[in-house]
């Protein structure tokens, strides 16, 4: 069980969930199997949604969703994003990627009545992750506890715009080339997403993050693997926050609050549409002309 503790000098919130501290991690240990994988389903808690074939909590999935072991509230959910861990957003064929957002929307439609419902990615060591598998997570925060979202940020450093979003660089952008992808219709919930916005931001998602793995490939942030987390807001007027893991947050900024960023909003948007993606050639073939 969580536990909700205010800090009343600063109107925040901790959660203290001793739970957590029993998470496996495969970064660490190379030797552990992945209860992730196809075969494995037992390893973990029984499903509540899958999209494939297959009987429930057996092999034949696409996507699973399951309860999380570990949670950090009361409702965490895990969404296992394919059979295959070695392959994520950047790396799927866009029915795949469909499948992802039908599963985020049907599972935050089942919870908006409970509370804020975050969904968020870690993918990478840097950026959080604890399995290598690839997947993403659901918490339900109780709607009395007030958590710091960003409201949608003024359009500007545009990087694409298609029929449905824009894709642009805040100029407020906290970490180095951060990109938000936006519904042109405001007022919304991430759950009223339609099919056809589905297909639209599944096209967006996989260009931004292939580009994005472009832009680190070719310029020297880090020795360390391309990392990126990315939520949907939980908000009205949502919008999708992906923020590439290039830098490590430090001392000045875990001391003051104030974030630095090292690369203009101008120039992140100027690359992130003519960035050079040949070291990953292939992976954008089939949205040449999306």
């Amino acid at each position: 069980m969580s536990t909700y503790v205010p800090d009343i000098s600063s109107l925040r919130w901790v959660i203290i969930t001793p739970q957590r501290v029993a998470r496996p991690d495969n970064f660490l240990d190379k030797k552990d199997v992945c209860p992730f994988c196809p075969g494995n389903e037992k390893m973990t808690t029984s499903e509540v949604l899958r999209f494939g074939g297959g009987e429930k909590d057996q092999a034949g999935w696409s996507v699973r969703v399951i309860p999380n072991k570990y949670p950090i509230t009361d409702h965490h959910e895990v969404i296992i994003h394919s059979p295959d861990e070695t392959k994520d957003i950047e790396d799927f064929e866009l029915p795949q990627i469909e499948l992802l957002f039908q599963a985020y929307k049907q599972r935050f439609n089942f919870y908006r009545q409970k509370g804020s419902v975050l969904i968020f990615c870690n993918h990478g060591e840097h950026a959080g992750a604890s399995l290598k598998h690839p997947h993403s997570q659901l918490v339900v925060v109780p709607a009395q506890i007030s958590i710091d979202v960003l409201v949608r940020e003024p359009l500007n450093n545009i990087v694409q715009e298609s029929r449905f979003f824009n894709v642009y660089c805040p100029e407020f952008s906290q970490w180095p080339y951060e990109v938000w992808i936006a519904p042109k219709k405001e007022g919304t919930y991430f759950g009223d997403i339609s099919e056809f916005e589905i297909k639209d931001i599944s096209v967006l998602l996989k260009k931004m993050v292939v580009r994005l793995e472009g832009i680190y490939a070719e310029k020297p942030f880090s020795m360390l693997p391309f990392g990126y987390n990315f939520y949907i807001s939980p908000k009205e007027s949502w919008y999708l926050r992906i923020i590439p893991r290039f830098i490590h947050k430090a001392g000045f900024e875990l001391g003051t609050g104030l974030n630095v960023n090292i690369v203009d909003p101008r120039n992140a948007a100027a690359d992130l549409t003519d960035v050079s993606v040949s070291h990953v050639l292939g992976k954008l073939d089939n949205l040449k002309n999306s």
